[in-house]
């Protein structure tokens, strides 16, 4: 097999370029973090802006995930194209994904059964490759986890989120954890894009998916999916966390919404 690495987009920005640095910030979130206990975790909604804004956030989930008894076998990462428009689920056909901390393999093995079942699941490495989403969860993932766990990396583009839960749910397997990457609103005032997102997280935690396809949020998609995949698995929601960047490190005029979200199951 030919070695094709997804080298790193947005390290120096949206995180650290420098190992030490990265090891140390990713480290700092982690520690801050105290989340309430829950177990077995099968899948976790965690925010993808830069680390200053939205890494408190996100640390609660990778703390949460760090405290399991088990190491996952695999995860499916799924999250919103931002960059690339195309009808589907590109699919990050690499070997291996790049980041200051080291590498991370992918499940092409995984990859190819999905794009045999479906042509919505499309082999486009390329789509992935200044998309910031999913890149900004592997330095977390590196951290709480000591052996390196194989990635399932999927980019919503345009189609129907139920529909490819239904096939994902087919697939994965007890030993899977599923990380949705997503940001709620997007530059409201503070007020505004409180009010928006807690309407939105409560859609989400009452499993309401005509309530989520309404709100504002750019992983809609990936979060839509894994709310079937739930309902089908009998996986149960738990926040963990809800901020927006004029809690964090922004002011209150133009913020944008965070969450962390939990599914636990047996």
């Amino acid at each position: 097999m030919k070695t094709s690495v997804r080298a790193p987009a947005v390290a120096g920005s949206f995180y650290p370029g420098n190992a030490i640095a990265l090891r140390h910030i990713v480290t700092k979130h982690l520690g801050n973090a105290q989340p309430a206990p829950l177990t077995p975790v099968r899948a976790v909604i965690v925010p993808h802006a830069g680390y200053v804004y939205s890494g408190p956030i996100a640390g609660i989930a990778y703390q949460l995930l760090l405290s399991q008894a088990f190491q996952p076998a695999r995860v499916v990462l799924m999250g919103p194209a931002h960059r690339v428009w195309f009808q589907g689920i590109a699919l990050g056909d690499y070997t291996e994904f790049k980041t200051p901390l080291g590498t991370v393999p992918v499940d092409r093995e995984f990859i190819q059964r999905l794009v045999d079942e479906s042509n919505m699941f499309l082999s486009l490495p390329g789509a992935h490759t200044g998309e910031h989403c999913l890149e900004v969860q592997l330095p977390f993932l590196q951290v709480i986890y000591k052996e390196a766990v194989p990635i399932v990396p999927m980019l919503f583009g345009e189609v129907n989120p139920t529909t490819m839960g239904d096939i994902i749910a087919r697939y994965i397997t007890d030993n899977d954890l599923i990380v949705v990457s997503s940001d709620l609103s997007h530059f409201h005032d503070y007020d505004t894009a409180s009010r928006l997102d807690m309407a939105f997280v409560d859609a989400v935690m009452r499993g309401d998916e005509a309530g989520v396809a309404k709100g504002e949020a750019c992983g809609q998609g990936p979060i839509l999916a894994l709310m079937r995949v739930a309902a089908l698995r009998s996986w149960q929601p738990h926040l963990l966390d809800y901020r927006n960047s004029g809690d964090t490190a922004g002011d209150k005029q133009r913020v944008v919404g965070y969450t962390a979200i939990a599914y636990t199951g047996s």
